[in-house]
Parts: structure tokens; C-alpha cells; sequence
């Protein structure tokens, strides 16, 4: 089954040229241009992945209101911020807001494609069920040595 991307652009051919090069790739792609609309159709079914530019339309800032509604929506849904903004500033809000990732529009399709893959390589390593005989667990403590995650009575644990 080929896993869906939304990508929330404003700028139509560079929708249309995104939208391309996912297809290519075997992705189905819904493209939506401005934030409610994306809202809309992302509350009633989330995609696989939500590529979102910051800047939409008459909303400086809709990308990252987005972002704030999407994760609202879903702790899990992978987020990856595709913009012109390159500042410090806007990179650190938009992974606080919950993005797994801050590109800029200036990477090269190939480097874009490759970052998209490595995300779900990663969410499908997580998703997988944890192997017992990998998980150590001695009274109220559990090390699952695959995650590098450990809980004690049941409750995630920071390792570092």
C-alpha cells in the first residue's frame, strides 16, 4: 500500500512541483493551498506524512498554526516544515510546535526525497512490537534495548 503526504504549499507550481516529483516516487500526494482547507480535509482523514510551508497566503504564520492543530489531531503524525524561512528562530518554533523536521526550500529534490524516507524508516521502526526477548525487566523497571527507552512502574523514563 503507498503512503500518502499532505503538502500544505500556497505557491501553485511549487505544489504542482512537489506533488510530481512524490507521485514519481510511488506517494500519493493531496495538495491543499492555504491552511483551513488543509484543516479541513487533514481533520477527517490524517496522511501518512504532513509537508507544510510556514508562510500561507495572508497568513504569515498559518503554516505553524497548522502545525500547532495537526498535532492536536495526532501526537504521532510525522510533520516536516518545507519553507523559504531560514532563521534560527523559525526552525526552533517549528520543531517546539512538534515538526520532526525543518527544511528549506533551497534543498535539492534528491536530498528532500531521501529525508522523507528516512522519516518513515524511523516511524516504521517504532511502530514495530518490541521484541521480548530484547527488553530487560527487573522488578519495576523495563530497558527495551532496541528503543534505548527504559520505564520504571510503567512510565517512560528519560535516558539522558
Amino acid at each position: 500500500m503507498s503512503r500518502e503526504i499532505a503538502i500544505v504549499e500556497d505557491e501553485a507550481a511549487i505544489l504542482a512541483n512537489y506533488r510530481d516529483l512524490l507521485e514519481r516516487q510511488g506517494y500519493r500526494v493531496r495538495g491543499f493551498g492555504n491552511r483551513q482547507e488543509a484543516l479541513n480535509a487533514l481533520s477527517q482523514q490524517l496522511p501518512d506524512l504532513a509537508i507544510l510551508d510556514i508562510g500561507l497566503g495572508d497568513e504569515v504564520e498559518g503554516g505553524f498554526e497548522l502545525c500547532r492543530e495537526l498535532r492536536r489531531l495526532s501526537d504521532t503524525l510525522p510533520i516536516i516544515f518545507l519553507t523559504a524561512r531560514d532563521s534560527d528562530l523559525d526552525t526552533v518554533s517549528g520543531l517546539r510546535l512538534g515538526a520532526d523536521d525543518y527544511l528549506t526550500k533551497d534543498i535539492t529534490l534528491a536530498h528532500l526525497s531521501a529525508r522523507i524516507a528516512a522519516l518513515f524508516r524511523r516511524m516504521d521502526a517504532i511502530r514495530q512490537p518490541v521484541d521480548p526477548a530484547r527488553t530487560l525487566t527487573r522488578g519495576p523497571i523495563t530497558i527495551d534495548l532496541d528503543r534505548l527507552q527504559a520505564r520504571w512502574h510503567d512510565k517512560s523514563v528519560a535516558t539522558s
